[in-house]
């Protein structure tokens, strides 16, 4: 089907790739010219070498005194201790993690006005709780710190292949009468994205009102600059998070990694997949691409929209926000037929409570019998390291899928670097044979499930922006078990080499990239 690429897509292609090329160069000549400068006075070097010790010193003591992760916070101590002037610099520019003040007012603002239009859902949670304690127990966490309720009035349909979410998005769209909002981390100029331009023009021209978000550097590879104009010719509103522009941008190192599709507010759709080719297994450049999604129909869709509203509201301090939330939260008259407790939540750098990561970790001390994880990317803290583990010693089933054909190869030997330290205390791996596996999922005891944005990394955990559904007691969990079951009979196991094997004796190139992870 990658005949179906139109000129123009390929042209888009072509100048995004040129794009992505000058954001590498002009971040690299950014750290060349703050070393430059440094050396411009190389009269004074002492002074300078002094200077440069003593801000080192003072970032150093201020990352140890960070409420984070040991693993995040000793490569940076040791990069800015053994070069101060490249560690320093490279601090400047990405380690300090949106830390701004006005982004995180921004943020806050929106969320103050947002997150309270949410039902408390006291009785749905109180009922999870006596029926299943232990998931119960993490539903009141997502609540309490992620803002987000658990839902029971809502039926829930597993997409175990991206292609089939996209065929059943495009259904729901066509007959969308009020609004569509789509937020998607990476967005391709091409045959996919098309099929679902011409939906979406088609409803704009019927009065609908449509909303497309997406993440600039998701999609630099993908589109042209002039995206948004031909999104806004044709009735489609268009908004860019965090576009990249050469200069000291302390906010650059967070991108929006979200899924997400909201139709009148009554469906929606969330799961591993972005709107390019790749995820539709349309052009196949590293084997079979496998990835999913959930539908959502009935009250948990309120969540989807909540956090779609964020976003596009507290991106820009000088677009035009929304001022009337509620006509995009109505009450609905939907009735559940096979009623499941659904729990859409978001996370997000802007906060010190790291729900993404929580959750997983959750999910494997919650387990009595087994807790399964599949991820593209394998780089996690101690902390998850040590669940997963401890999980594993008390006689749960703990298995990780990774991929069989790596996307990034860089990645790929830092996420094979973990599995040494993760089977030692009994923790099965497998590789996704046929290609590349890009789902962000979780199931444990045939009872509970996650599914969406959230890899098993240190970008999704602490820098950027994501979301989940996490669902209970319902059919959709067993369709989870099932699709894990198929995907375990492609894989092969990596347990046993990587414990007993040559494979336990990383190479020094391996240790020095699992060192430096967090920083990737």
């Amino acid at each position: 089907m990658s005949g179906n690429k139109t000129t123009e897509a390929g042209s888009a292609g072509k100048n995004g790739v040129a794009r992505l090329i000058f954001v590498i160069i002009a971040i690299f000549l950014e750290v060349l010219v703050i070393l430059a400068l440094i050396l411009r006075f190389s009269d004074k070097a002492a002074w300078i070498n002094i200077v440069m010790r003593v801000a080192a010193v003072m970032i150093v003591l201020g990352v140890y005194s960070q409420k984070k992760t040991a693993s995040i916070r000793v490569p940076w101590i040791i990069l800015i201790m053994a070069a101060p002037v490249l560690g320093v610099s490279l601090f400047l520019m990405i380690g300090l993690n949106g830390s701004t003040r006005k982004m995180r007012k921004r943020y806050q603002e929106i969320d103050d006005i947002l997150l309270p239009m949410l039902p408390e859902n006291q009785d749905e949670l109180q009922a999870l709780a006596n029926r299943h304690p232990g998931a119960g127990n993490l539903s009141a966490y997502i609540h309490t710190y992620g803002g987000y309720p658990v839902y029971r009035n809502t039926d829930v349909v597993y997409y175990e292949e991206a292609a089939d979410g996209l065929e059943a998005q495009l259904t729901a769209l066509a007959r969308a009468k009020r609004f569509i909002f789509m937020e998607y981390h990476a967005i391709e100029d091409s045959y996919s994205f098309h099929r679902l331009q011409a939906v979406l023009e088609d409803r704009a021209a019927h009065g609908v009102e449509v909303r497309l978000f997406y993440d600039d550097m998701g999609s630099i590879g993908f589109i042209t600059t002039d995206f948004v104009k031909k999104m806004e010719a044709v009735g489609i509103r268009c908004r860019v998070f965090n576009p990249f522009a050469p200069g000291l941008n302390l906010f650059l190192n967070n991108r929006d990694h979200r899924k997400i599709t909201v139709i009148d507010g009554q469906v929606g759709f969330t799961g591993g997949y972005n709107l390019a080719n790749e995820y539709f297994n349309i052009d196949a450049p590293y084997g079979y691409w496998k990835d999913t999604g959930v539908r959502l129909e009935g009250d948990a869709v309120r969540s989807l929209t909540v956090t779609f509203l964020e976003m596009w509201n507290a991106v820009s301090g000088t677009d035009e926000n929304d001022r009337d939330f509620a006509r995009y939260l109505p009450d609905t008259e939907y009735r559940a037929q096979t009623p499941c407790y659904v729990q859409p939540y978001a996370d997000g750098p802007m906060g010190h409570e790291h729900v993404g990561e929580n959750v997983y970790i959750s999910m494997a001390e919650t387990a009595r019998r087994y807790a399964w994880f599949i991820t593209p990317y394998l780089i996690v803290t101690d902390e998850l390291i040590h669940a997963f583990g401890l999980a594993a010693k008390r006689g749960v089933d703990v298995r990780i899928i990774t991929p069989g054909v790596p996307d990034k190869k860089l990645i790929y030997q830092v996420t094979r670097s973990y599995y040494n330290s993760l089977v030692r205390d009994g923790v099965r791996i497998f590789e996704y044979t046929p290609g590349f596996c890009h789902c962000k999922m979780s199931v444990a005891d045939d009872l509970m499930a996650t599914c969406g944005t959230i890899n098993l990394d240190y970008r999704s955990l602490y820098h950027h922006f994501e979301n989940g559904c996490f669902l209970c007691d319902g059919q959709a969990i067993l369709d989870i078990k099932t699709d894990f079951d198929r995907t375990l009979a492609q894989c092969r196991e990596v347990t046993d080499y990587y414990r007993d094997g040559r494979g336990q004796f990383l190479r020094l190139g391996q240790l020095i990239l699992r060192l430096f992870a967090p920083l990737l």
